[in-house]
């Protein structure tokens, strides 16, 4: 199983890696989101300190969502997907693989290019660690609920669409734990309790997400 799992994260990164436009496109709209706001509020410092968790998260929700429908896609249009299916391995197996390399190429650049961009709003050292820590929780949490959402929509004329307003309502408690954990470290109090949550919503997300994307997967081939 585990070489099953390591041969699909490899085959995604290579085609990842030759479509890299897709990658960079992510990277370029977060880094845009988060630094029109300093731009447009001025240079309050205590009020740039106070909007960056919201404004840092919300980008990379939105950043995370326009690589969303490629998970599936291109497999599903060349047939790749069906024999994976009919395949003696696991779907599971093939679906964390997949949400893995997605993650690999949409979420870690994100944990990268981050604290760089909290420089903006004047975030100390502490606030910076509590945002790379909330995004690593965080961003595979997104990849692997919007795995569901793209399975449901495979296919469909207008699946962009359908797709945001499936995942989006998904994605309020990840945002709202993962902002907040930054918040509580910025005001003093820690975000220790914010970081728990966000890693038993990784948790259940990686129990119960291949089970569903799983089970749309197969219904979108019959």
């Amino acid at each position: 199983m585990l070489e099953t799992l390591f041969w699909i994260i490899r085959r995604d990164l290579t085609i990842a890696l030759r479509r890299r436009a897709d990658i960079f496109t992510t990277l370029i709209f977060f880094v845009i989101v988060v630094s029109l706001f300093p731009l447009g509020i001025g240079p309050e410092l205590e009020t740039l300190r106070l909007i960056a968790p919201g404004v840092v998260w919300v980008g990379a929700l939105l950043a995370s969502m326009l690589a969303l429908e490629q998970i599936f896609s291109a497999d599903h249009r060349d047939g790749t997907l069906e024999q994976m299916l009919l395949s003696p391995q696991p779907v599971s197996v093939l679906v964390v693989g997949k949400v893995l390399a997605h993650w690999l190429v949409s979420g870690v650049p994100l944990v990268l290019i981050a604290p760089l961009l909290g420089l903006q709003y004047d975030l100390s050292w502490e606030a910076l660690q509590a945002l790379i820590i909330s995004l690593l929780l965080g961003t595979p949490t997104l990849s692997l609920i919007g795995a569901i959402g793209a399975a449901l929509t495979l296919g469909l004329r207008s699946g962009g669409v359908l797709l945001a307003l499936l995942v989006l309502p998904l994605y309020i408690p990840v945002l709202i734990f993962g902002a907040g954990a930054v918040e509580a470290t910025v005001s003093g109090l820690g975000g220790q309790a914010h970081l728990s949550m966000l890693g038993a919503i990784l948790v259940a997300s990686l129990v119960l997400a291949p089970l569903a994307v799983t089970a749309a997967l197969r219904v979108a081939e019959d």
